[in-house]
């Protein structure tokens, strides 16, 4: 009986090292902030980027016809280019984000392997409501492979 209690107190002292080991605190006061600035950022940063671009496009349009349209079409190109650089510092955003959920993923899985936890069985009946809710609003936003309609699909729907 001893040896049991022995190898309890170990394995609670196994638990409450791996659910230190998650650094919770940091992920909630460093790591999951951080991701939601950054990814505020990026929406503000993609905004503002698409705004310049279409109002140099706008202001291409309504250019008139004469001498200095070349030099003014070059002009607006250069400010749609200099837009176009929120990639850039877009993709470090997401990159930073990514990074925070590979290791929130991480620190997830090594503390289920720690406390040897299997998921419940079935699906959680809210994740079933929100995906049924999805797909009848047509929430699915982009498809990365699979079920998609293809843009040539789409694009003879308005041809």
């Amino acid at each position: 009986m001893i040896r049991e209690l022995v190898e309890i107190a170990d394995y609670i002292a196994h638990v409450r090292n791996e659910i230190a080991a998650l650094r919770a605190n940091e992920l909630t006061r460093d790591r999951l902030p951080m991701a939601h600035e950054e990814l505020g950022s990026v929406v503000t940063a993609t905004a503002g980027a698409t705004n310049s671009i279409m109002t140099a496009a706008e202001e291409i349009l309504g250019l008139p016809s004469d001498k200095n349209y070349r030099a003014a079409v070059e002009a607006r190109m250069n400010d749609i280019f200099e837009a176009c650089t929120f990639q850039d510092i877009t993709g470090q955003r997401i990159s930073k984000v990514a990074e925070a959920l590979r290791q929130l993923e991480s620190r997830l899985t090594r503390f289920a392997t720690a406390v040897n936890a299997r998921d419940a069985g079935g699906i959680d009946p809210a994740e079933v409501e929100r995906r049924m809710r999805a797909e009848l609003l047509i929430l699915n936003g982009p498809q990365l492979k699979g079920p998609a309609t293809a843009q040539d699909e789409i694009d003879a729907l308005f041809a």
